[in-house]
């Protein structure tokens, strides 16, 4: 069954997910987090905003020549922090964002996140925008503000049906410095199931604060045991049968994808970069919150 919303037509399932994220990442966004938002999410640099007469103890480097000859009388220029920012959310939406085992698919977790991010930034009257990506960029929402376009962005991510299944995150992160070209705040919200993107991460970092959000499913290492079991590759499509019953092999896979996971963290640390994980079975407020009280403290030293 199909509903209109603000003129749009929504499948009913759609609508009731995005209802409940909006109600809960609003009042999240509202009470707990505009604070240490504000606090951590930095304007581009000094705006200028007027000019007065010099005080003693002011930095002399601050005085404007052109209206001090002008006024027979010394005046400097008054410089403000331009508060507002580019909040980027770039996505994956590869075939592997479809799974997860516990309370929501890992795509559903990463509408939360974008959603609690938007709204976020909304309230701290700094515009949105949004990369969709496979391997290929699928889809490109411009930065704007106002909690309509918060939504849309939501909306986008929650009800996106790519038309490719695999995982190239060179493409959403060259894309991410083409296409915003002041400096920005960018959340890569992805699984992190894929390889060769290092360069473009570096790229991306050097010219955007980037924050990588790590998504992860209990399923994702942890073999069931459950005997010959059969596996499909959800981007590939490529079939493997595996023994399930055999201790030594579920450990050995266990032990692939933390190393996988662990080099991924490495890479993000080296470019000094602020990972966040999220556990599609637990809160994705708490990670967030955290990242927010970490950049807080360093900020304060």
């Amino acid at each position: 069954m199909l509903y209109k919303r603000r003129g749009l037509v929504v499948p009913k399932e759609l609508l009731r997910k995005l209802r409940r994220i909006e109600i809960t990442t609003t009042r999240l966004a509202n009470d707990q987090l505009a604070g240490r938002y504000a606090s951590v999410i930095r304007g581009q640099g000094l705006a200028f905003r007027e000019v007065r007469p010099y005080q003693a103890g002011d930095d002399v480097r601050a005085i404007d020549w052109n209206v001090s000859a002008r006024m027979n009388e010394a005046y400097v220029k008054v410089f403000v922090e331009e508060r507002e920012m580019t909040v980027m959310l770039v996505v994956d939406a590869s075939r592997s964002q479809r799974f997860g085992t516990t309370r929501a698919t890992k795509i559903e977790v990463a509408a939360e996140v974008t959603a609690l991010s938007a709204f976020s930034a909304i309230r701290g009257n700094d515009r949105v925008g949004l990369i969709l990506a496979t391997d290929r960029v699928e889809k490109i929402v411009p930065p704007k503000k106002g909690e309509k376009h918060a939504m849309r962005v939501v909306r986008e991510v929650l009800g996106f049906e790519p038309a490719r299944a695999g995982t190239d995150l060179r493409e959403a992160l060259s894309a991410l410095v083409k296409v915003t070209k002041r400096r920005s705040v960018a959340f890569v919200v992805s699984d992190f199931f894929t390889s060769g993107f290092e360069r473009a991460l570096g790229l991306a970092a050097a010219k955007h604060d980037v924050i990588p959000v790590m998504l992860v499913d209990a399923r994702d290492e942890a073999l069931p045991d459950v005997g010959l079991a059969e596996f499909e590759d959800l981007e590939t499509g490529e079939l493997v049968v595996v023994d399930t019953s055999s201790r030594r092999v579920r450990e050995a896979y266990a032990e692939d994808v933390r190393a996988a996971r662990a080099e991924k963290v490495t890479l993000f640390r080296k470019l000094g970069l602020d990972v966040v994980t999220i556990d599609t079975g637990g809160s994705f407020v708490a990670p967030i919150r955290d990242l927010f009280a970490r950049r807080a403290r360093r900020a304060r030293r």
